[in-house]
């Protein structure tokens, strides 16, 4: 297969142009990141799915033949598979998101599809608040609720699973965490997304206090398997992804 991936910066006031641009030179398609994700929804040439539309946000864009531009959401199918290959039984577990952004939405509806008990967590509590309503309001099996971060501590406590979707952590700002080791407990699974750096604070702070980790290359490679079916209708090999990935990071 002849085909070529290659990353640009775009600046948000640019990415109407970006993607438009992207067309007319022919590109397949178009992965976005923080904090595009949310804005490409609100461009009205493109033509989102049901669950791209219900998350509220897009990472992946698919230029039709027919000159349409779909957009679609893998980031949620990405950290559940992430969560799955952890051997983590998602069904009435009791897990902690950070974060109330475009990840966020996309890893919360997807794991109150699968039937987790979820608290959102957010700096900005009404934001928190307003997701976990968005996601009660679809009727899925899991139950939602979101507070502000002065009740994590309390939260982690009883919590199995911790994921983190904010920014804390990823490079260059590598000093950074959501919790503490003192925080955590070996009871927990720790999930952050970032993976720039590989391990994260977050997640050696999890190792210190004895608990299980998931780097987010798993949730990169796998919302971008997702994607590749997407672009291609090919089924990739995922370990190669994971091999080209953790080459690239220098691991």
């Amino acid at each position: 297969m002849d085909c070529i991936y290659h990353a640009f910066r775009v600046r948000p006031e640019k990415l109407e142009k970006a993607i438009l641009g992207a067309e007319a030179m022919g590109f397949g398609g178009l992965n976005l990141t923080v904090p595009l994700k949310e804005k490409a929804l609100k461009l009205d040439f493109i033509k989102p799915d049901p669950l791209a539309k219900r998350i509220g946000a897009v990472n992946t864009i698919v230029f039709g033949k027919d000159g349409e531009i779909q957009g679609y959401n893998t980031d949620g199918l990405g950290a559940r598979q992430a969560l799955l290959d952890a051997s983590v039984e998602i069904m009435g577990s009791r897990m902690v998101i950070a974060g109330a952004g475009g990840a966020a939405r996309a890893v919360a509806f997807q794991l109150a599809a699968d039937g987790a008990d979820i608290t959102v967590i957010n700096r900005t509590e009404e934001r928190a608040v307003e997701l976990a309503k968005e996601i009660s309001a679809a009727a899925l099996p899991g139950k939602i609720r979101g507070t502000g971060l002065s009740g994590l501590k309390d939260l982690l406590r009883d919590a199995d699973v911790l994921i983190n979707t904010t920014t804390l952590g990823m490079y260059p700002n590598t000093d950074t965490a959501i919790a503490t080791a003192e925080e955590l407990h070996s009871g927990l699974t720790i999930f952050d997304i970032v993976y720039n750096p590989l391990e994260t604070r977050l997640l050696r702070e999890a190792k210190a206090a004895g608990a299980k980790t998931i780097s987010g290359v798993l949730m990169l490679v796998y919302q971008g398997a997702e994607a590749f079916r997407l672009w291609t209708g090919v089924e990739p090999s995922v370990e190669l992804m994971k091999k080209t990935v953790l080459e690239a990071l220098q691991v």
